[in-house]
């Protein structure tokens, strides 16, 4: 996935889930934020941004966050980019697991969710939902960094769906380089963490990979 338009800020803070004051090319600016995860962490004042900057006059901002440094480890906090990096990697034949793939779609509804992909392949099919991860402590990438209700009714559904026969995946993105370790992040979320563990042991496959990222751009890179 390649960004265009890129310009370097400085953060100030985050006025809600959507909007953020940074400076750019010294001026200060509203900008909006392409992640409602917490992200406190992150988003601390003084820290270099990386922003996309719009080519649509009629836009409220004029700009998007897509990536922050946390001290010299940059995190591409782009929640709408995991689905694409995903998506062109097993295109691209990078993981073995859809090496013959037939099929490959994206948004697709199933019962009372809508996963990220569906895929067929000569020997099965089934559905991937991509989670994005941007937490990171002490080398370790963790997932969610809030409780998410919406990301248990996601396991709970590719549960189901591995009962009718489909082979599911959920698939963590770490938004980061050199990354090598994830643990789910039962301390804020144990409800999540539970369906996790529910959901391996039930079939449910985990994929596990981090990201080449620089300030252009987000590839799959090593899996985990």
């Amino acid at each position: 996935m390649i960004y265009d338009n890129i310009v370097e800020g400085i953060f100030l803070e985050r006025i809600n889930r959507f909007i953020a004051r940074v400076i750019i090319n010294d001026h200060e600016v509203l900008v909006h934020v392409k992640n409602t995860g917490r992200c406190k962490e992150l988003f601390i004042a003084g820290a270099k941004v990386f922003l996309q900057k719009s080519n649509n006059p009629n836009r409220k901002t004029g700009y998007s966050l897509i990536s922050i440094y946390k001290n010299n480890l940059l995190i591409n906090i782009d929640s709408q980019v995991p689905n694409a990096v995903v998506y062109e990697g097993i295109l691209d034949k990078k993981l073995d697991e859809f090496s013959e793939i037939i099929t490959l779609k994206r948004e697709v509804t199933y019962g009372n969710s809508r996963f990220d992909l569906y895929y067929e392949t000569p020997f099965h099919k089934g559905f991937i939902e991509v989670k994005g991860v941007t937490l990171e402590r002490n080398g370790i990438a963790s997932f969610p960094d809030a409780p998410t209700e919406r990301g248990k009714k996601h396991i709970m559904e590719l549960i189901h769906a591995s009962k009718e026969g489909y082979t599911n995946y959920v698939f963590f993105l770490i938004q980061m380089d050199g990354i090598r370790k994830f643990v789910p992040n039962n301390e804020t979320d144990p409800n999540f963490a539970e369906a996790l563990m529910s959901a391996q042991q039930l079939g449910v496959k985990v994929l596990l990979f981090n990201s080449k990222v620089d300030i252009y751009s987000i590839y799959l890179n090593e899996r985990l």
